[in-house]
């Protein structure tokens, strides 16, 4: 594969960072994960960091190229959930770690996706967002039903809360896994926590992330993540990001 791949993760005006991120390669597949321990909750950072782990550790221990990704992404995710749940069984349910995750799979010239929460993915072409996730959360089907806007959501009073989510209860979060996609040279998959798309409108993101010259990603998702914090002020979230470029087949 021609791709070139980064990771970005700022503590923007938090005490502590609980975002976590990862890209995992081989010659055959590539892994990209953000996950954003939920802050209103107990180790949001242990929740984030056991999710990226297992399922770093789950992507090195397989064959690739992986003949299931859909099914990889499926089983791995519910034992990701399995483990953080296990963590705060003790603990009384609103104590209990919990994070959010988006994860990708990209092989050759096709890509799969799953995501739980509202850490997002998006897949830009020709400056464009071609498509992206949508969150598990009250303001992503207010926005589906037509009630609000993306601009408007930003400033909803329900914002931060999100419906499902790694870790908590003990039964399996709705969990939603994109089929096949192809690529185009050119593309780029961007993985990132809500302290980025939270603050910053899509055609913006767009246009930093197509407008770089080939090699520049990770100074991009540096500049892309202080752009973030930046907008969303001295009380700022964490800022988590990956991304991949597709250069086309070799």
């Amino acid at each position: 594969m021609r791709v070139e791949y980064a990771d970005n993760s700022l503590i923007g005006g938090r005490d502590d960072n609980q975002d976590r991120t990862a890209v995992a390669t081989t010659p055959e597949s590539i892994l990209l994960v953000v996950s954003d321990g939920m802050g209103g909750h107990s180790d949001g950072a242990l929740a984030a960091e056991t999710t990226v782990k297992l399922l770093v550790e789950a992507f090195e221990h397989v064959t690739h190229p992986l003949a299931d990704p859909m099914g990889f992404l499926h089983l791995t995710l519910g034992r990701a959930h399995q483990a953080v749940a296990r963590l705060g069984s003790h603990l009384a349910l609103e104590q209990r770690p919990r994070a959010t995750v988006a994860v990708c799979i990209v092989q050759g010239d096709t890509c799969w996706w799953a995501h739980i929460g509202d850490s997002r993915i998006y897949h830009f072409r020709a400056n464009q967002v071609l498509d992206r996730t949508r969150d598990h959360s009250h303001v992503e089907f207010l926005i589906r039903e037509g009630v609000i806007t993306d601009r408007q959501a930003q400033a909803h009073p329900m914002r931060n809360f999100v419906e499902c989510c790694i870790g908590g209860e003990a039964w399996l979060p709705e969990m939603n896994i994109g089929g096949m996609r192809r690529l185009q040279a050119g593309d780029c998959l961007l993985l990132c926590s809500d302290g980025l798309w939270g603050s910053m409108d899509e055609t913006q993101v767009a246009a930093l992330l197509t407008r770089v010259a080939t090699g520049a990603l990770p100074e991009t998702l540096k500049q892309l993540g202080l752009a973030a914090v930046a907008a969303n002020g001295p009380n700022s979230d964490n800022t988590s990001s990956a991304a991949l470029r597709w250069l086309g087949p070799l």
